[in-house]
């Protein structure tokens, strides 16, 4: 690995273009290095569990909202399109279009993978942009894993390296210039077209971080999805010709000297050096519940702790719950975030999902967690549970934020330390570092796994042939030629899609 000095540049300096940061990224994605077989492994197992969670969503709002948006918009002269999930391999739309509305229903339910470090980020919105762009212009299998190698790789170097939350600046952020790069591996460009794509996609994703805060909105799915859009277009004009915002980090306008840690500050970013594998994916992982990433630890936990000692669950015999915990999770989904509305019984589901209150005291009195069950309207409204939950309360603990933040991976944790205490005066302690699902959790997910989560979520929305064709040819990604892409997605009943009227709009 090779370590980047990246900081701000007056205009004077003149900052060589090679020694940019969104050139050297540019030059990892256009490195034709293979991928080793771990990794291959990993892209279709992720492959897969987009198309899990996609497939729950599919009959939700936003989701069927971006779908008719998507069919508004036929295939370029370009290519041959690409599909959309839900629909079937023969309806194809212009592949950004594509992009936005099947990385609209990956993101829905907040189910896929993650990866926490400086920055959050779920890297499995690559995907999305990177499988249009292939389906539209014929790709192979092997093409598409390398895309998605490195679109996973920019983008968990970018998160290990680049705060953005703490200038309020969302995320997404770092998936627009990862799925630019993927896109650039995917069709073989050359490093000065993958570079100008980068700042294109850069410049046209920065925005606030409202979207997650207070009354969390439909936005939260579109927001990657959006930037996946994006990319896709910057990669369009890049390979026209068009160039884009230079030096986009480093200028003394740019990204960092005004959004980010201002002119005096600097980063190291740690990228792959010349001739070496793209391996970031596997420092990722899924989710077993469909909820907030810190929030997957706490539910075991919660369930675990129901089995120890039922009273947990009756708000009559608690005083307090008090989850000790990281600062990310005690500020963003907890009670240092000072959002009233991670405490009201009529919040929307996106609000909810970022609740570790209510999520937690859901969990321990229902022994469980479900995509569907543990949001739905009249769950939230139970008197005894809001009782329970109002009394569920998060602290920073510097310990749990330092393990957090640790490069360690067997140190590295997302958990914390939940203390009970019940009106006799007693009380139940117990703590948790990383979910079940975890790779150093107490079941993790492997390819079984994937396949499980699949069939679960897929279970009363696709016919059981359609679940069988999707999973045989998921696994033979790397094998598949033109024509098996194209065919890489799944098509529903048409009643599960019917059930919901699309709305109308401008398209």
């Amino acid at each position: 690995m090779q370590t980047h000095l990246v900081r701000v540049h007056s205009s004077a300096e003149g900052l060589p273009r090679k020694e940019q940061l969104a050139w050297q990224i540019a030059e990892v994605a256009a490195d034709p290095v293979p991928v080793s077989d771990e990794v291959t492994a990993m892209v279709i197992n992720r492959v897969i569990d987009n198309a899990a969670v996609a497939t729950a969503s599919l009959s939700r709002d936003p989701v069927v909202a971006a779908r008719a948006q998507a069919l508004a918009h036929p295939p370029s002269t370009g290519g041959r399109g690409a599909t959309v999930f839900g629909l079937g391999a023969d309806v194809r739309v212009s592949p950004e279009w594509a992009a936005w509305a099947n990385g609209t229903a990956v993101r829905e339910l907040d189910f896929h993978d993650t990866f926490l470090a400086a920055e959050y980020s779920h890297p499995g919105d690559n995907i999305p942009p990177i499988l249009a762009v292939a389906q539209h212009l014929g790709c192979g299998g092997a093409e598409v894993v390398r895309g998605i190698a490195t679109g996973y790789e920019i983008q968990v170097d970018l998160v290990k390296a680049i705060s953005l939350h703490k200038h309020k600046i969302d995320h997404v952020a770092h998936l627009g210039p990862s799925a630019a790069a993927g896109i650039g591996t995917l069709l073989g460009l050359d490093t000065e077209v993958i570079y100008q794509a980068i700042g294109q996609a850069l410049h046209t994703t920065t925005a606030t971080r409202q979207s997650r805060k207070g009354e969390i909105s439909t936005w939260k799915a579109s927001a990657p999805a959006l930037a996946g859009k994006l990319a896709v277009e910057a990669v369009d004009r890049a390979m026209r010709g068009q160039t884009s915002p230079s030096p986009i980090y480093e200028g003394e306008d740019g990204v960092i000297a005004w959004l980010l840690d201002g002119p005096e500050e600097a980063y190291e970013v740690v990228l792959p050096s010349a001739g070496e594998a793209k391996r970031a994916i596997l420092d990722t992982y899924t989710k077993e519940h469909s909820a907030e990433y810190q929030a997957q630890a706490l539910i075991d936990l919660a369930r675990r702790m129901r089995r120890t000692d039922p009273r947990v669950s009756d708000p009559a015999q608690v005083v307090s719950i008090v989850i000790h915990t990281s600062h990310h999770t005690h500020h963003v989904i907890g009670s240092g975030s000072g959002d009233p509305e991670k405490y009201d019984p009529s919040a929307s589901r996106e609000t909810l999902d970022h609740s570790i209150p209510y999520i937690f005291a859901v969990a321990l009195q229902d022994g469980r967690w479900h995509h569907v069950d543990s949001y739905a309207p009249g769950r939230a409204a139970r008197p005894d549970t809001h009782l329970l939950w109002c009394k569920i309360t998060t602290r920073e603990d510097a310990e749990w934020t330092r393990r957090y933040h640790s490069i360690d991976p067997d140190e590295k944790a997302f958990g914390g330390r939940v203390v009970v205490t019940f009106t006799d005066g007693s009380t139940l302690t117990d703590e948790i570092a990383v979910a079940d699902a975890h790779p150093l959790g107490a079941r993790p997910f492997g390819r079984e796994q994937y396949v499980a989560k699949f069939r679960s979520l897929a279970d009363g929305v696709l016919a059981e042939a359609e679940i069988e064709r999707f999973l045989a040819l998921a696994q033979q990604l790397p094998e598949l030629d033109a024509h098996g892409v194209a065919e890489l997605t799944v098509t529903a009943p048409p009643g599960v899609l019917d059930a919901v009227p699309a709305p109308s709009g401008l398209f």
